[in-house]
């Protein structure tokens, strides 16, 4: 049996601003097909405004289209397809925006973020299973990294979700499937923050001061955060950060270095922004480790000097999914949540409607907004 849906679909990348009028977002009538093998049928119950939808849309970040956009959401299972036994009918669930199907090397090895078949059907705007379950007047379309959370409904693969206790509100179980994944995520496992360590955060979005969250979580005895925008400092500041800088101010990287001694043990970079990831870098002290989870243009490029990068031993790497095993990760970073230690409820700065979206996208382009929800009745 299919399902009506409402759903924001984009159909044209690279659309010029405001969104408010350009529109390239067009909330549109959808038929979601049942699920299938290993698949569920979900009723959205909020979905999570990111960046990386974001670089869809201004054409950063290229994908198959038209696709039914969104990758942060929550949500209940309203039905069953054939072989699923992990999950039940009534269950709330969190979607990973990269499916893991526990079956290649990477995956194997715990290194869930590196699926094969997952990134594999994220870059053809499939499902893990190589379906599309979404149609718009009669021809099917793509899928946003597994999830398309901006639509009433979705199937999804049970790769793809994971199962967390009802107690928790939907609005604050969306944000851990990406804001809250990826930020703590780049801190505990990418970086791996020892207690003590001081630490750089750079580029203040949903998922960078997700990042001093976690980073506070874990101790680290000093934290800098970093952006242009001085209204996100301060808000940084009331999320847990000791200093704040402007880094695009020339004599940042001084004050940086006098304050922690000559650099920080951890730099981590969310700005997507070649010259951030610079900054980065060379405020990381000599032996310490640079951290980005940014997607810039696919053109960009970084020049580094390789005789820094031996003669310092500083580390340079990469985090997706904040290197995390979301079945493990989401449940352990919940529970970090109830306890008080992770108050990722501080993220949530505009609850919308579906129909608002085009304008909340104008915000988060604007540095207005930190996480907006959609709020699904």
């Amino acid at each position: 049996m299919t399902i009506k849906s409402k759903g924001a679909v984009l159909f044209n990348m690279e659309s010029k601003r405001p969104y408010f009028d350009s529109m390239p977002l067009k909330i549109s009538n959808l038929i979601i097909d049942p699920p299938g093998e290993n698949e569920v049928l979900i009723k959205i119950r909020a979905a999570g405004l990111c960046h990386s939808d974001l670089s869809v849309i201004d054409g950063n970040r290229p994908r198959p289209l038209p696709m039914l956009l969104g990758h942060e959401a929550s949500g209940e299972i309203i039905q069953l397809g054939k072989g699923v036994k992990r999950f039940e009918v009534g269950d709330h669930v969190v979607f990973a925006f990269l499916p893991s199907c526990g079956d290649c090397q990477f995956c194997k090895s715990g290194r869930a973020a590196l699926c094969e078949p997952g990134a594999k059907a994220n870059n053809e705007g499939t499902l893990i299973g190589g379906y599309r379950r979404i149609k718009l007047n009669s021809e099917y379309i793509n899928h946003h990294l597994g999830v398309s959370g901006f639509s009433e409904y979705a199937v999804g693969s049970v790769d793809s979700i994971v199962k967390i206790d009802k107690d928790v509100p939907f609005e604050i179980a969306a944000l851990f499937g990406c804001a809250v994944l990826t930020g703590v995520g780049s801190i505990v496992n990418s970086a791996k923050l020892k207690f003590g360590q001081t630490i750089l955060v750079i580029g203040l979005g949903g998922v960078g001061l997700a990042a001093i969250l976690g980073a506070k979580a874990a101790g680290a005895s000093k934290i800098i955060a970093a952006d242009i925008n001085p209204k996100k400092r301060e808000i940084a500041k009331s999320f847990g950060a000791n200093y704040v800088i402007d880094s695009s101010d020339k004599n940042s990287l001084n004050y940086l270095k006098d304050i922690t001694g000559g650099g920080v043990d951890i730099s981590v970079e969310f700005a997507g922004a070649i010259s951030a990831l610079e900054f980065a870098f060379k405020a990381t002290k000599r032996g310490g480790t640079t951290v980005t989870a940014a997607l810039p243009n696919p053109k960009a490029r970084l020049k580094l000097s390789p005789v820094t990068l031996v003669g310092q031993e500083k580390t340079i790497k990469g985090s997706y999914l904040g290197g995390c095993i979301p079945s493990i990760d989401i449940p352990a970073y919940i529970e970090l949540y109830k306890s008080g230690r992770l108050q990722v409820e501080k993220l949530i700065s505009h609850r919308i409607k579906l129909s608002e979206v085009n304008q909340a996208f104008d915000r988060l382009a604007s540095g207005e907004g930190i996480r907006q929800i959609i709020i699904f009745d």
